[in-house]
């Protein structure tokens, strides 16, 4: 169940939620990252073990090992990491069917990281986005590969749209730049997906179906 309030980081943090939008912003207030084909999942590390959980705060850490087991080996005594969990091909595109190929154990799924919440006991989230994605590139500078950085883009985001759907990309995420880490829908996050896609294709099936 979601947690409405602001909500206590040692326990279930509800994820910031992008908007969809028709077009990306443009102009120098953004950033932009690649919107990978996985599922949202929110990892925790602290003194007590590491954990994974769903956007709804379901418990999926037994599903992931190795990404879980990545997270373990963080050198730091708590952080709070929010990111996507998805399997790549050798194009370093996001295969959704082979990540649910396997109903219970996936070691080939690595968590893309894209955000830190807390790190070490501090509360993050009212730091800019920017330095949030700063202190995460530095948290994971030496983390194993089923834990990544999901690096961002700066320039147009109209630009960095086509290309992204011309390598087959779900779509891209746009985030202001100087924002702070909201819980639940957000216009600072705004989500744009190619209606070509395999994910806009699965959705609309599944619409019909």
């Amino acid at each position: 169940m979601f947690m409405r309030t602001r909500p206590s980081l040692s326990g279930f943090v509800e994820p910031c939620l992008p908007t969809a939008a028709a077009r990306p912003p443009s102009g120098p207030g953004w950033l932009h990252e690649i919107k990978h084909d996985g599922y949202r999942m929110m990892a925790r590390r602290n003194t007590s073990g590491a954990w994974l959980f769903t956007r709804r705060g379901n418990d999926w850490s037994f599903r992931f090992p190795s990404a879980l087991d990545a997270v373990s080996s963080l050198k730091v005594r708590s952080c709070l990491i929010d990111g996507e969990m998805a399997v790549l091909d050798g194009n370093g595109l996001a295969v959704f069917s082979a990540l649910r190929r396997d109903g219970r154990l996936n070691s080939a799924a690595c968590l893309l990281a894209f955000d830190l919440l807390e790190l070490d006991g501090d509360d993050l989230r009212s730091w800019p986005i920017e330095e949030r994605k700063a202190a995460l590139a530095r948290l994971l500078r030496s983390a194993p590969a089923s834990l990544q950085l999901c690096e961002h883009l700066n320039g147009d985001g109209a630009v960095i749209y086509e290309h992204a759907v011309r390598l087959g990309c779900e779509g891209i995420v746009s985030k202001r730049l100087g924002s702070p880490y909201r819980s639940g829908r957000s216009r600072d996050w705004l989500k744009v997906k190619s209606p070509t896609s395999p994910a806009a294709l699965r959705e609309a099936e599944e619409d019909w179906g």
